[in-house]
């Protein structure tokens, strides 16, 4: 855990290869391991203003053995932000994928994608890069083609998931306009070419796939709704492709063992880092929500059990305090009236607006410690989370939770002509993610229990923390900024760890070990 560009991935990358290496092994298995992440990273990571190669998605690594051996591994996918496809701030990019794409396709491939100049995309921001940053992603790009083939894609399969990834982008450059003899909407003369890019790309017609809401009350509030609807399908679409290159990777690592043999295992988490933007939305407030979890976790291993075996010992021991964030978790958590459980019942309200969403907060949380209602006009809040005051700003919180995809839509990708599109929306891809570990979010992910057992599992286990400290702010290397470094010691509770680690016993041998010694 820590802050977003304090090195987790990359210090779980180097926990995974000292692993391997101690298995002294040197399978297949064990290589395709190692090789799956550039894969992950190109589909899963983007470039934000605290970290040029952050990780927009949590996973979990469950790494299986049998006589020191790796059997087998599985990965847990959890909260992409899909909505990085659609829109991105100031200083922030896409999902490093659609940038190697323009960088490692040929002029003959990108013809065939119907791909374009990267500058004519409303969904890829800013300046496309320069030529030295160009010559590294299109290196990157076949990194990725290798790790596509070695995790076992079809030819095309791959074909197929670039003509999706070359569509979306497409399709985000349709607008829509009034339609002057019955006063509906409909897709302007300007974007039929992009419309049709994106139709040759999904061999499908996608013109029926922006509905407008029939209770809407003006043409220009229908041209939005028909923008939600496009912007809707292009993460939906987005989201099923990384679920199932997830899904084809835990075919491949999969143990090829009898089903009785008992296996060992390890399990890493790499979470994305605690956040806090010039601007905060709903998807900072998940993962800032999951950061809160795992302080939790950090604190009730760290402190509550470690001075419970005290005292269960009549050992001589001063309490030491800690700053616990079970009040924030309380506030976020609770139900029936938590802040999540208030976002739930808003969002089952067809009128219910993000203002509506705002007000219930405020009048809820009046007077709590942890919350902060927004200042003047501004629609939002802020919770004064275990590592510091976020500012949230509310627009789009319920139509974020909600994350519905209207039934034709879904239907036409159903009887697509494409093999892919058909196998990613007919639910034949297993989602497995770890917010009910945590016991967040179930909303997202209703009817699935897989994760109330895996956050059992880590209870049961013995968890080893790897807490990253982030250097300074600027993204310089060699650079150690002695205030930034202070202020994540004080507020993941490392200098009470560190009194609790040298008052307290830190070799703790069994008695038969003690004896036999």
């Amino acid at each position: 855990s820590g802050e977003s560009g304090a090195g987790k991935t990359e210090s779980t990358k180097l926990l995974l290869q000292h692993i391997m290496n101690l298995c002294k092994g040197n399978s297949q298995l064990e290589q395709q391991i190692l090789q799956v992440n550039p894969l992950l990273e190109a589909f899963g990571n983007a470039q934000t203003v605290m970290n040029d190669n952050s990780s927009r998605f949590g996973k979990y690594i469950q790494l299986r053995f049998q006589n020191n051996t790796v059997r087998g591994a599985k990965l847990s996918e959890y909260l992409l932000e899909k909505s990085r496809v659609v829109r991105q701030d100031t200083g922030e990019r896409n999902f490093h994928i659609f940038y190697y794409m323009f960088a490692g396709l040929s002029s003959e491939e990108k013809e065939m994608y119907g791909l374009l100049d990267p500058s004519l995309y409303r969904y890829i921001s800013g300046r496309f890069g320069t030529e030295d940053v160009a010559q590294c992603w299109k290196q990157k790009y076949q990194e990725v083609c290798n790790a596509l083939d070695m995790v076992g894609f079809q030819e095309q399969e791959q074909v197929d998931m670039q003509a999706i990834l070359a569509g979306v982008l497409s399709l985000g450059n349709v607008t829509f306009e009034p339609e002057e003899r019955n006063g509906s909407v409909k897709v302007s003369e300007a974007s039929w070419g992009w419309l049709k890019a994106a139709a040759v790309s999904h061999k499908s017609q996608l013109a029926c796939c922006v509905p407008c809401s029939p209770w809407s009350s003006s043409v220009s509030c229908c041209c939005y709704l028909c923008a939600d609807a496009r912007d809707s399908i292009a993460k939906v679409a987005y989201g099923r492709v990384f679920r199932w290159i997830v899904c084809k990777i835990n075919e491949l690592l999969a143990e090829k063992v009898d089903p009785e043999v008992e296996l060992s295992e390890i399990g890493i988490l790499d979470i994305f880092g605690f956040e806090n933007f010039a601007v905060n939305r709903f998807e900072q407030l998940c993962i800032n929500l999951a950061n809160e979890q795992l302080q939790h976790f950090f604190n009730h291993h760290i402190f509550q059990l470690e001075q419970a075996a005290y005292k269960e010992e009549e050992l001589p021991w001063e309490t030491i305090t800690f700053n616990n964030n079970e009040p924030i978790l309380k506030l976020l958590l609770a139900k029936p009236l938590g802040l999540l459980s208030l976002l739930d019942e808003q969002s089952a309200f067809p009128q219910a607006t993000d203002k509506t969403f705002v007000d219930k907060l405020n009048s809820s949380f009046k007077g709590n410690l942890h919350f902060q209602p927004g200042r003047g006009h501004v629609l939002g809040f802020s919770i004064l989370h275990y590592a510091g005051k976020v500012q949230y700003s509310a627009g789009g919180f319920l139509e974020k939770n909600r994350d519905t995809l209207p039934a034709t839509v879904r239907g036409l990708f159903i009887n697509s002509v494409t093999p892919l599109l058909s196998v990613l929306f007919t639910g034949k891809i297993l989602h497995v993610g770890l917010w009910q570990c945590f016991g967040l979010l179930i909303f997202l992910c209703p009817g699935q229990h897989s994760l109330m057992m895996l956050m059992e599992r880590m209870y049961s286990a013995n968890p080893h923390f790897v807490r990253c400290i982030k250097p300074n702010s600027q993204k310089e290397p060699g650079v150690v900024d002695s205030q930034v470094v202070l202020l994540q010691l004080r507020y993941n509770g490392l200098l009470e760890t560190i009194r609790i680690r040298r008052d307290g016993f830190s070799w703790r041998p069994s008695f038969e070990e003690f004896a036999e010694r």
